[in-house]
């Protein structure tokens, strides 16, 4: 396969967005689950980490879920959006950012991106707000665990009654002036790792 620019070499070796790793108790944990016959979405270590989670992140609620895409698409269900409505969404991020709103028959309306966090411009969103004034939702990520203008996004949203889901998959962890992403929307939905299964809550 021909390179289309010959001066670009491609990397001696592969740089790893986020590779799973192992410290502890987990497999003891798993056969724990396994032998109880609690393989599937309740039993004891569930309900430990949503009241963990939530409690580390500051909300008062947490709900596990199999995937990032399925706690986005129930945000975005609880925030009633109906088939044709335009919800605002970060533009570099993943596809299951904006998927959601495509499954409820959305319109994905993607905000520019600003230089000092690579996240959603609140002079773009302010913009798409005159353009738009009857959007009711903005999806904001965190891209690579690098907060967003929160403080900015919401004097935004707030101005136009918007309501704001966090979608906080990459910055578990990351604060914003001290506080845990994954606590500044009305939505927020996080996860532990990529690509592993029941890794994924919504907090409210």
């Amino acid at each position: 396969m021909k390179r289309i620019n010959p001066n670009i070499k491609p990397f001696e070796k592969k740089v790893w967005l986020s590779s799973p790793t192992m410290h502890g108790p987990e497999l003891e944990y798993m056969s724990q689950a396994f032998h109880t016959n609690w393989m599937s979405t309740v039993g004891e270590n569930i309900n430990k980490i949503e009241h963990l989670i939530a409690e580390k992140i500051g909300c008062k609620y947490a709900v596990a879920l199999a995937t990032g895409t399925a706690a986005l698409h129930l945000a975005l269900k609880l925030t009633g959006i109906k088939p044709g409505d335009r919800v605002f969404c970060s533009d570099l991020t993943f596809n299951a950012t904006v998927n959601p709103v495509k499954y409820e028959g959305g319109e994905v309306v993607f905000i520019d991106t600003e230089y000092e966090t690579w996240n959603m411009d609140p002079v773009a969103l302010e913009k798409a707000f005159q353009l738009y004034p009857d959007v009711k939702v903005v999806v904001v990520a965190h891209l690579y665990g690098t907060p967003a203008k929160i403080d900015e996004i919401r004097v935004v949203c707030n101005k136009h009654n918007a309501v704001i889901v966090e979608d906080a998959a990459e910055s578990l962890g990351a604060t914003y002036k001290g506080k845990e992403t994954g606590s500044f929307g009305k939505y927020n939905c996080i996860s532990f790792v990529e690509d592993s299964n029941l890794d994924r809550l919504i907090l409210c």
